[in-house]
């Protein structure tokens, strides 16, 4: 019969435990013995001893100290219920006798002599006791010397066995069912564990085998299933027209795919395991794509014999929550990029194409109105002023467009020079101010005196303020106020316009200098959603900044700064 893991274990520990009561018992024992045995002869023996030595010393003083008597007395009484030995209880009584025959004839001196031989009697009974005692001491002080010493290396040789060889039956079974947990972390699947023993471990084994069974048969079953899903995700990967490079969660390069091989004029071959921070230092594709460079910007590389412009993503690789690796892919924008320039140029022609004739349009809409060709009724003048104020609409878009295509194609043409803040703010102030009377709108100036002089395209930069006024004016109630300041920061000036209107969702604030974008719930109002994203690129190709602050019901700051004259 098998015995069990746990039943080896209690017998073991219940035998220590049985072994040290036994030796606690026994040495309780004999200490209680010695114990006794020394409280005997100091209770009894030794105190007889104590008195019979005061009684001699009580005759000493007699007959001239009466109080002897006294003391003599009070010894011999303690004596008398202190007897313990043979022939003690005889001794005493004959000390009593002769006591009372001295009380009633103290001058007898033969008394005297009686009395010390009685005591010395007494005294040579207790001290006789007393050495039969301290021998049967020393008889059990031996016997428990040599039991317990009989006992204590009986324990200690078994303990030492217990030691030696308990151990041995978890310690082993533990180093092997590890070695085998090692071998199968290593994907060796052909481990086995063999133990005799019929115990938790001996199933623990069993069980052991019966995985790393099933483990080979799986692994050698998948295989080749698992090398084809490789191979035809190489495969695929290589086939696509985007760069693809893979990094461990310590930045060794995974793979390469044949474009990022073109791209970087690199070998996947001789590049697989490499640090890739130590390439960047010798490839500056590499060390572009490894910068932690969230801009979005566009990538020109040569490639397919021509300029062709890719856009980086970095995808984190996770498992469980924790970072594997990454997959930089440089994916191929150039025919976006084609279609777009297509697409610029296609607005910028159609955009000036489309200018002189729409201001022909204006200009006869204008003519009609006048009162030398004709008086009109009021619904030709409606109609009139109908196409005109659609001609302005459309004169507005089309410089919006030729605008934005110069921004796109990056022909912005900027002439700095010197410009006084002043000019620039009456300049857009000018421009806008009919729009203003129109809704009862006050536009208020705050400029300091002796303002520098800043570097600027007065005319882009009177645009951009134009456009802000304008869209302060078209979302600000009627019978308000519009803030015009000009504050000094460092070696830059900033312009703000300030309305009172209901203000912009926080949200969309990000968003609004983007082509196109239009505040939801404004489609009704007119515009294209150009002017600020126009506006961004002139501020930003002078070199300066943008911003816009705003809350709803609390109206918009909208501002831009320059670079102070030198």
């Amino acid at each position: 019969m098998a015995v069990r893991l746990k039943t080896k274990l209690s017998l073991g520990l219940g035998f220590l435990f049985l072994v040290i009561l036994t030796f606690g018992i026994l040495s309780l024992y004999y200490v209680h013995r010695l114990s006794g045995d020394a409280e005997q002869i100091l209770k009894n023996n030794y105190e007889s001893l104590v008195y019979s030595n005061n009684m001699l010393k009580a005759l000493e003083d007699l007959p001239s100290d009466t109080s002897a008597f006294t003391r003599f007395e009070a010894n011999l009484r303690n004596q008398e219920v202190n007897v313990t030995e043979m022939g003690e209880r005889e001794m005493t009584e004959t000390l009593r006798k002769d006591f009372k025959e001295l009380r009633s004839m103290p001058t007898d001196s033969s008394n005297y002599a009686q009395l010390r031989t009685t005591i010395r009697m007494v005294n040579e009974i207790n001290q006789q006791a007393i050495l039969r005692k301290n021998a049967i001491a020393g008889l059990t002080a031996d016997k428990a010397q040599l039991w317990l010493t009989v006992i204590f290396t009986s324990l200690i040789l078994i303990v030492i066995t217990f030691i030696y060889n308990f151990p041995g039956i978890i310690a082993e079974p533990v180093a092997k069912l590890a070695e085998g947990i090692r071998e199968i972390a290593n994907k060796n699947y052909s481990k086995r564990i063999y133990l005799k023993q019929e115990d938790e471990f001996g199933e623990l084994a069993n069980a052991f085998n019966s995985m790393a069974s099933k483990l080979d048969e799986y692994e050698n079953s998948n295989l080749a299933k698992l090398t084809f899903e490789k191979k035809r995700i190489e495969t695929i990967i290589n086939q696509m027209r985007d760069g693809i490079i893979g990094l461990d969660e310590n930045r060794h390069i995974l793979f390469l795919n044949a474009v990022a091989e073109k791209l970087l004029g690199l070998r996947e071959k001789e590049m697989i395991g490499k640090y890739a921070p130590d390439l960047a230092l010798k490839n500056d594709l590499m060390r572009t794509l490894l910068q932690e460079d969230n801009s979005k910007k566009e990538l020109k590389i040569f490639a397919d014999e021509k300029e062709s412009y890719f856009s980086k993503d970095v995808l984190d690789v996770l498992n469980n929550g924790a970072m594997a690796g990454q997959v930089i892919v440089l994916r191929n924008i150039t025919p976006f990029h084609e279609l777009n320039e297509a697409k610029t140029n296609f607005i910028a022609t159609v955009s000036h194409e489309l200018k002189t004739p729409i201001s022909s349009i204006k200009m006869s809409a204008r003519l009609l109105t006048d009162n030398r060709i004709g008086p009109f009724n009021a619904e030709q003048l409606e109609l009139t002023k109908g196409i005109s104020e659609d001609a302005d609409r459309l004169l507005n878009i089309t410089s919006g467009l030729l605008n934005m295509s110069q921004v796109e194609t990056g022909n912005i043409q900027l002439k700095l020079q010197p410009a006084a803040p002043q000019s620039i703010v009456d300049q857009a102030v000018q421009a806008v101010q009919f729009q203003a009377v129109q809704k009862n709108i006050v536009l208020q100036s705050n400029l300091p005196a002796n303002l520098p002089a800043v570097l600027a395209d007065t005319e882009k930069t009177s645009w951009v303020l134009i456009n802000f006024l304008t869209n302060a004016i078209r979302y600000s109630p009627d019978a308000t106020s519009i803030d015009i300041a000009v504050v000094p920061q460092g070696n830059r000036l900033a312009f703000t316009v300030t309305d009172h209107g209901r203000g912009i969702d926080e949200k969309y604030l990000p968003r609004l200098f983007d082509r196109y974008f239009k505040v939801p719930g404004t489609h009704e109002r007119s515009g294209t959603g150009l002017g600020l994203a126009i506006s961004k690129e002139f501020i930003e190709a002078q070199g300066g900044n943008i911003w816009v602050k705003s809350r709803i019901g609390e109206g918009s700051l909208f501002g831009f700064d320059l670079l102070v004259a030198k």
